[in-house]
């Protein structure tokens, strides 16, 4: 473990009884009033779409230093591009080999941040480039892209965050990752994922945390919505297909 808790100091809310975006988001408000603590090596945030999740991610990966377009760490990217409102309140309590990590040299320094929305882009502009990857992922499937980022990237001890991986994945391709953050998190590495998918999610000895209207709060894999949802809809799915194909 490198990180066992995520916290803002009260120092720096702002003043008064109203905070303003995002500090209005009920998980980055709980967030801000008694921090998130992480148990164990592999920990995944769930919720639906504008719950917050991924506004959690980017500020953890800002805060701890990883640049918020997504990259490997010691490295940024977007030349003067200020962290967010959040990433710059977020701070973190660390293990003894945490602060070790974080004050290391640059070039030493193991992690990444792989986000969907910007992974594209950033594979085809990195692809070749000495520290990464030697495939050539414009020649590839967006999946195939991805898992050679994650074998690639994904192979030592350090701290590593996701903002839902599974988009460009296939069913085997989710099986594939979450064999890799299982192994990942036992070789002494740390993984905070966002993620909608009910695969991801299962990985063995992980911890969940479900966000939502409520906040946050630790769950077990059986008693998630997101795995309620499709339990129910792979048992009968024209109980919800009605809601779309009714006129």
């Amino acid at each position: 473990m490198l990180a066992r808790r995520a916290y803002i100091p009260e120092e720096s809310l702002p003043r008064g009884s109203r905070r303003p975006w995002p500090l209005d988001v009920p998980c980055v408000a709980q967030l801000a009033d008694e921090g998130m603590t992480f148990e164990r090596p592999v920990t995944f945030l769930v919720g639906e779409n504008g719950s917050g999740k991924s506004t959690l991610v980017e500020a953890f990966a800002e805060a701890w230093g990883l640049d918020a377009q997504g990259g490997r760490a010691g490295r940024k990217y977007v030349n003067d591009r200020p962290k967010s409102e959040l990433g710059e309140m977020v701070r973190f309590d660390t293990t003894a080999l945490g602060a070790r990590h974080r004050i290391g040299p640059r070039t030493k320094r193991k992690g990444y941040f792989l986000r969907a929305e910007t992974a594209f882009g950033f594979m085809n502009a990195v692809s070749g480039m000495n520290g990464y990857w030697d495939e050539d992922t414009s020649e590839m499937s967006h999946g195939e892209g991805f898992l050679t980022v994650f074998a690639a990237m994904f192979r030592e001890p350090g701290f590593y965050l996701m903002d839902e991986p599974e988009a460009a994945l296939s069913f085997q391709s989710c099986l594939r990752l979450m064999h890799l953050m299982h192994e990942l998190g036992k070789s002494g590495a740390q993984i905070i994922c966002a993620t909608h998918s009910p695969i991801l999610a299962s990985t063995p000895d992980a911890d969940i945390i479900e966000v939502g209207e409520h906040g946050f709060q630790r769950s077990k894999w059986e008693d998630l919505a997101l795995v309620d949802h499709w339990r129910r809809y792979m048992a009968t799915p024209e109980a919800y297909l009605r809601y779309v194909t009714e006129e």
